[in-house]
């Protein structure tokens, strides 16, 4: 029999693989241009991606690189723990867009 506990982990372990290859995506539609994060967010809501799971998913892919976040209205480049989300937009980076075309893998994120 499988521990409730070790089973759960595995659910949330593969949706954040999920999720963040959704955010990602989803950023990489304009590729060379800034996405409001509250419209992404609204984009992976439709896909069942809750507030949590997309904050946490932006802040582990700005953390590895794969994406810039700068503050929509400075256009600064920002600190994603100083801030807020709904004051934020985001683009992929050369590391992001290589993720994406497969010339690098990583193994949180299912693409």
């Amino acid at each position: 029999m499988v521990d409730n506990e070790k089973l759960k982990e595995r659910l949330r372990a593969e949706a954040f693989k999920r999720n963040n290859g959704l955010v990602l995506r989803t950023i990489n539609i304009l590729r060379t241009k800034f996405n409001n994060l509250t419209t992404v967010k609204a984009v992976c809501e439709d896909s069942g991606v809750s507030e949590g799971e997309f904050i946490d998913s932006v802040n582990y892919l700005n953390e590895a690189e794969y994406i810039k976040l700068r503050d929509i209205a400075t256009r600064c480049d920002i600190v994603f723990a100083d801030a807020n989300y709904k004051d934020l937009e985001a683009k992929l980076t050369a590391k992001g867009i290589r993720l994406l075309a497969g010339g690098i893998n990583d193994e949180l994120i299912d693409i």
